[in-house]
């Protein structure tokens, strides 16, 4: 842990936070003037304050360590390098539009790779009264289930969450080109073009 780089990054998200030392000190338990220390780079947190800092601040532990906080170019509103992450805990679903640190329940998570789907992961799409309508025999069961549908293009994203036991389906606009993603909570993400 480089001290200098870590007490500006703190002192960065304490003011980003709209946050006098004071504020910051009793939020985690520990002195302004331990707060100022760590600032001016003549000491560091405990190891064992990070969890409560880094909650205080809004930054991981990792930019804590590093000093720094990570950046990406920025996507420009294109959605064509969403990446869809699921936690194996908690089934939370979350998207990013470019790489991204991404935690959930304690872990942190990988982007899913989507893959061609086999004959027991293939979906039926058509088109019904100007929608894609879904439709698919795969099992509903609530340890095997697809979770989600979804319709990407390059500036349109339109998901359908799907529950088990239910049968699969579901509605979606119609577009005249994009790729179809779905989850499978045993096997994995799956896409077609259209």
């Amino acid at each position: 842990m480089d001290q200098i780089k870590t007490g500006a990054l703190i002192r960065a998200q304490r003011l980003r936070q709209g946050m006098t030392q004071l504020q910051l000190a009793e939020q985690i338990g520990v002195s302004d003037k331990t707060v100022s220390k760590w600032e001016r780079g003549c000491g560091a947190p405990d190891i064992e304050l990070l969890p409560a800092l880094s909650t205080a601040l809004g930054v991981d532990t990792t930019a804590l360590l590093s000093g720094a906080l990570a950046e990406n170019d920025r996507s420009n509103g294109n959605l064509r390098k969403t990446r869809f992450f699921v936690c194996p805990a908690c089934g939370n679903l979350i998207l990013a539009t470019d790489e991204a640190d991404i935690c959930c329940c304690g872990q942190r998570l990988k982007p899913l790779k989507a893959q061609k789907p086999d004959a027991e992961h293939t979906l039926t799409i058509e088109k019904n009264d100007g929608e894609w309508y879904i439709t698919a025999a795969h099992p509903m069961q609530r340890e095997h289930a697809i979770a989600f549908v979804a319709l990407l293009n390059g500036d349109t994203l339109t998901i359908k969450r799907l529950y088990p036991e239910w049968n699969l389906e579901a509605r979606l606009p119609y577009l005249a080109h994009g790729t179809f993603l779905w989850y499978c909570t045993r096997d994995g993400l799956f896409y077609q073009h259209i």
